[in-house]
This record gives structure tokens, C-alpha cells and sequence, in this order.
């Protein structure tokens, strides 16, 4: 009874646990390719998905949903870079995936966000998906990660291969573990291991699932929970997303029966626009993985914070991923220095109030996107209005009253000539900041050159 009086008394609002309990330890649980609409929390959520992800929903029913959340990018790998790092990729050339093999990666003068962690006392974990280099200089352990269990590459099959390639093994700091068992459950499993094996100091714990990006495998068990889908393709991609709810599961279980509850930031979110090919529901939103549009670059985001967010929350502040490294220095009690040069900002104070919804009351922000360098495709939001400029089409940028018309069905631009001069001037200014792409489209004079696909038997 003591310290939900303590509570009342100081501030007048619910005291940050790290200054009750210490440093909140932080988990990050991180989907891929996974659909706008293929989860209950979603107020349109599909049907056909609105009873199969009861851990992930509960996240949110115990902490907030956040509506107008983004990726940095539309892609696996510069998503990553975004968030890693909370400054945006293409200020280090990192517009477009990162190709297989590729001998470079994400630049190595940039500081990833454990490392100010690691500063503020934290151990930090990953688990699943790296995606962000290939040679040993960029090896998660060699960036910040204190422990790394997972694979270099951005997908593999999820059962146990015959013999896996050197980038799609899963291995443990450098060392490579035996073939067994489902990637996806491999990688609940060991989240757990962390927490246990880390539970007296705080730590933080990035899980970036491969689920439901494909290959289209699921267990039988769960392929039988989909059985009322009768599109097969969506019935298979369903199937990764219960196991992906089953393994999110674990790792609430495993913080519960640690006595972590009451002192972790618990988030879900996806790397981006959900894959619409591999079967994922992006409804209300146009687009999908790889474009700008909304279907692009919006997805689902829900954050747990017992004793902080009021249960049943719902952030309508636009965030992005890279907001998230400056929100927990906060929240670990540290400061952000200037000299970081980020581009996120924290959102700690839109979460410590008490009503049910928050609302957007200071001067609209301007977020940003890119991909393909210079002459590729573009974005911008602020406020209600998003600008999507495709100069690969030849056409004029658009604009879209996201308030009004969430699906960018109807362009305003020549109703509202002002707003669009306006936020193409501020557009061309944050794109002189950039850099061309290091790789891929884009970049000055070089050309990836297309790889086989790997074909791989699993056991």
C-alpha cells in the first residue's frame, strides 16, 4: 500500500519506476513484413486475425496503442539502421536493403543507441535478425550487443536446415549453434535465457523476430489454428503470426515469473509496411512493404509500462522508430547530449499523464522519408497533411489529408498550393542534409549484381 501512496504524493502523477525500482529494464519485440490489420489491438483489424494474437493484444490492453507510429524506412534492413542508431539512415547512405553478402554495412563511425545505454549501466541483448553487415567489424557483439543469438542475413527457412549457409546459421557471439528445432520458437527461447540470466542488473533486449516474413512455413499445430482461412497463402502467413504471438507470450510470462513486471517498457512493433505478397492485411492503409505510402511506412505499435501508461492508452502523437533511443535515456535517467546529432525526440512526456486518450497540443513535427537516393521516391509528414513525391513516375508530388483520408485516396494538392510549396521547401532542405545511397539504386556508379537464390533443404 505504501508506494501506490508514494506515487500519489510526488508530482501528483505516477512516478517513472526508475525512480522507484531503478532503471526500467527495456524489451523491444519486433515483428517483420507483419500487416497493419493482422492484429486484435488494431481497431480494423482483419476479421480473420481478430482472435489469434491474445499476447501481443495484451500489450496493449495493459499499456497504450499508438495510431500514428512509423518506420524510418519500408524496407528490412534501413528500418533497422533508423532504429539502431535514432538518426536517420540516409544521413550515412542507407537508403536501400543491404544485398546478401554484401562486404560493407551499416557505417561504422555511426554510434548505435546501446552503446549510450551501456553508458547509463545497461547489459543489452539481441535476438533474431542482424541484417545491418556482414564482416566481422560489423558484427552485432563488435556494435554494442553484449550478447547475440541469431542469424546475419534477413530471412532464413524456419526449420532446422541441412546445412546452413554462414549468414543464415543461427550462432551465438560469433559461434555457430547446431540446426534444431523452429527459428521462431529458438528465438522466444532464448529471450527468456536472457532475462533470467540477467535479471539482477537492467538491461535491454531487442527480439527481432523473422516471423511472418517469409518463407511461408508454419508448424502443423498452428497451420490447424488457421484452418478458417481459406486462402491458403494468407492461412500459412497467419500461422507464422500465432507462433509469433505464442513466443511473444513467453517472453511476458518469463518477465512475470522473473518479478520484472512492474519495471520493464515492454513494446511491440513491426520493421515495416506489411508484405501484402506473403499474404499480410495492410486495410485501412494503402501501399505495402517498399513503397511510401502509409502501407509503407505505418504499423502497429503497442507499449507496456505497468504503474507508468495507463492501461488502455492511445497515443495519437506521431512516433517513429527513431524516437525510441532518446525515450529510454530518459527513462533510464540519462540525458540526451546534443553532440549525438539525433533525429528522434523522446515521447516519455506524451506517456505519463492519465487520461485514456492523448491528443496532439504542440506545433506539428516534420518526419521524413526516402529511399533510392536523390532521384528516387520521397515523403514528408506534418500534422494532418503527408506529402508523397514519386519522382520516378513523372508525376507532381501529392498531398493527402491523413485526418480525413487515411488511405491517400484523394490528392489536395491543388486546393492547398501554400501547404505543398511550403513542405516541399522543407523537404528539399532535409534532403541536402542526406547522402547518395552506398549500394543499390541510387548509388553513384555501382551496381549490385542479382544473386541466385539461395536454395536450401531444411531437415
Amino acid at each position: 500500500m505504501i508506494l501506490p501512496m508514494l506515487r500519489e504524493i510526488v508530482f501528483g502523477l505516477v512516478v517513472l519506476p526508475a525512480l522507484v525500482c531503478g532503471k526500467p529494464n527495456i524489451v523491444v519485440l519486433y515483428s517483420d513484413d507483419a500487416g497493419y490489420a493482422d492484429f486484435g489491438f488494431q481497431p480494423n483489424c482483419a476479421a480473420d486475425m481478430k482472435e489469434l494474437t491474445p499476447n501481443i493484444d495484451r500489450i496493449a490492453k495493459e499499456g497504450a496503442r499508438f495510431s500514428n507510429a512509423y518506420m524510418a524506412g519500408s524496407v528490412c534492413s534501413p528500418s533497422r539502421a533508423g532504429l539502431m542508431t535514432g538518426r536517420y539512415q540516409q544521413r550515412f547512405g542507407y537508403d536501400n536493403n543491404l544485398p546478401p553478402g554484401f562486404q560493407s554495412g551499416l557505417e561504422l563511425k555511426e554510434t548505435f543507441g546501446v552503446k549510450r545505454l551501456k553508458e547509463l549501466g545497461y547489459t543489452t541483448g539481441l535476438i533474431g535478425k542482424w541484417h545491418l553487415g556482414y564482416p566481422a567489424e560489423y558484427h552485432p557483439n563488435k556494435r554494442g550487443f553484449d550478447w547475440f543469438y541469431g542469424l546475419l542475413q534477413g530471412s532464413r527457412p524456419y526449420f532446422a536446415l541441412e546445412k546452413a549457409s554462414a549468414h543464415r546459421v543461427i550462432q551465438e557471439n560469433g559461434v555457430v549453434t547446431k540446426e534444431s528445432g523452429y527459428v521462431t520458437d529458438r528465438f522466444g527461447d532464448a529471450a527468456c535465457r536472457f532475462i533470467k540470466a540477467k535479471k539482477e542488473e537492467p538491461f535491454y533486449l531487442l527480439v527481432s523476430f523473422t516471423s511472418p516474413h517469409g518463407p511461408l512455413q508454419p508448424k502443423p499445430e498452428d497451420a490447424a489454428r488457421t484452418a478458417h482461412i481459406k486462402e491458403k497463402k494468407r492461412a500459412n502467413y497467419a500461422g507464422l503470426v500465432v507462433s509469433l504471438d505464442d513466443n511473444v507470450g513467453k517472453v511476458l510470462a518469463c518477465l512475470k515469473a522473473e518479478g520484472l513486471d512492474e519495471n520493464t517498457i515492454v513494446i511491440f512493433t513491426n520493421d515495416n509496411g506489411g508484405q501484402t505478397l506473403t499474404g499480410a492485411n495492410n486495410a485501412p492503409l494503402q501501399g505495402k512493404k517498399g513503397t511510401l505510402l502509409e502501407g509503407g511506412v505505418r504499423v502497429p505499435w503497442a507499449m507496456r509500462w505497468k504503474g507508468k501508461i495507463p492501461a488502455g492508452a492511445v497515443i495519437e502523437k506521431p512516433v517513429i522508430a527513431l524516437d525510441l533511443l532518446p525515450t529510454f535515456v530518459e527513462a533510464a535517467g540519462g540525458k540526451v547530449d546534443p553532440a549525438w546529432k539525433l533525429d528522434g525526440r523522446s515521447f516519455l512526456s506524451s506517456i505519463d499523464g492519465t487520461p485514456k486518450t492523448t491528443t496532439v497540443t504542440e506545433a506539428p513535427r516534420s518526419l521524413f522519408w526516402r529511399q533510392g537516393g536523390s532521384s528516387g521516391p520521397r515523403a514528408m509528414r506534418r500534422g494532418k497533411w503527408k506529402l508523397l513525391h514519386d519522382r520516378k513516375s513523372g508525376q507532381g508530388p501529392a498531398l493527402f489529408d491523413l485526418s480525413k483520408d487515411i488511405g491517400e485516396a484523394n490528392d489536395r494538392s491543388s486546393g492547398n498550393p501554400e501547404v505543398l510549396k511550403a513542405m516541399l521547401k522543407e523537404l528539399d532542405a532535409w534532403e541536402k542534409q542526406m547522402l547518395e545511397p552506398r549500394w543499390g539504386p541510387g548509388a553513384p556508379g555501382a551496381r549490385v549484381k542479382k544473386k541466385k537464390p539461395n536454395k536450401q533443404k531444411t531437415k
